[in-house]
């Protein structure tokens, strides 16, 4: 089973930059395929906005967030980052990260999410 956990959220001002990290561990973390990062405002669904591919660094964005978030990763410390640039008040929510298994359907295992606050 796999355990995430993210960090880095905060309060910055509209037009800043933040950088969530998404730290795994567990004894299956060999089976995760792609990891993604979602969030979740008050009142709204969870929303994708972002995946890599765990081994070959694929990645996927949303068009709500293409040109401004950018994922990566770093294998060597199981951790996943997600850079956020030219945040703006529509983009405060709780910010979730999950893996998906190859085998899997959905993404699992979320984590326990890291506010993100932007004041205008």
């Amino acid at each position: 089973q796999v355990q995430l956990a993210e960090s880095g959220g905060g309060l910055v001002q509209a037009g800043g930059s933040l950088r969530l990290s998404c730290a795994a561990s567990g004894r299956t973390i060999s089976g995760i395929w792609r990891m993604g990062l979602f969030r979740q405002a008050p009142g709204k669904a969870r929303e994708f906005l972002a995946s890599i591919g765990w081994n070959d660094g694929t990645t996927s964005y949303s068009d709500s967030v293409k040109g401004r978030f950018t994922i990566s990763r770093d294998n060597a410390r199981n951790t996943v980052y997600l850079q956020m640039n030219g945040l703006e008040s529509e983009d405060t929510a709780v910010y979730y990260c999950g893996c998906l298994g190859a085998f899997q359907s959905s993404y699992g295992s979320w984590g326990q999410g890291t506010q993100v606050t932007v004041s205008s």
